[in-house]
């Protein structure tokens, strides 16, 4: 209980060193990777049993090679590939947005140093050193929250689009 209160306390710090902006970094990290946790749960645990009807139903049917047929079959592949793809968009928009909210962050921290200096003038460094800190820290939450994205958000994409292929190397093409 006293590590998640120390751990709570770490956290307050941090938002309150880097500024409000923060608490949009977050916001949009949560929201990225409640995003990539449910695209990961579609591919292994719901799209396996959506391709193994597409295949059944396929192997159901008597004609497989008239031009409605091939039709049919084309069109199951895009639902399916529509299917692996939801969302993805999103995510990819997530994690390009996160070092953009944190140079946000940046402009607003700036702004609080040049406020501090035209205020006080510029011999109190207490003062800027915050302000400056206040600019930084948000860039690089945001350059974090970016990186942890870009590469599950990339090994996704490749898993959908593996799983495709092999949809479509599933259902022969007579």
């Amino acid at each position: 209980m006293y590590y998640l209160i120390g751990l709570w306390e770490s956290v307050r710090d941090f938002i309150a060193t880097g500024g409000d902006v923060l608490y949009f970094v977050a916001a949009a990290l949560f929201l990225m990777w409640v995003l990539m946790v449910e695209r990961y749960w579609y591919l292994t645990s719901v799209f396996p049993k959506v391709r193994g009807d597409i295949i059944a139903r396929w192997d159901a049917r008597v004609d497989t090679t008239s031009w409605y047929a091939h039709r049919i079959r084309d069109t199951w592949i895009s639902e399916a590939s529509d299917a692996l793809n939801a969302r993805m968009l999103i995510i990819r928009t997530l994690v390009a947005m996160c070092p953009l909210i944190g140079l946000l962050g940046t402009v607003t921290g700036m702004i609080t140093v040049f406020e501090t200096m035209a205020a006080q003038g510029t011999g109190n460094a207490r003062l800027m050193a915050a302000g400056i800190s206040m600019a930084t820290i948000p860039t690089m939450a945001g350059m974090v929250a970016a990186l942890s994205g870009l590469f599950v958000s990339s090994r996704l994409e490749a898993k959908a689009k593996m799983a495709r292929e092999s949809l479509i190397d599933s259902l022969p093409h007579h």
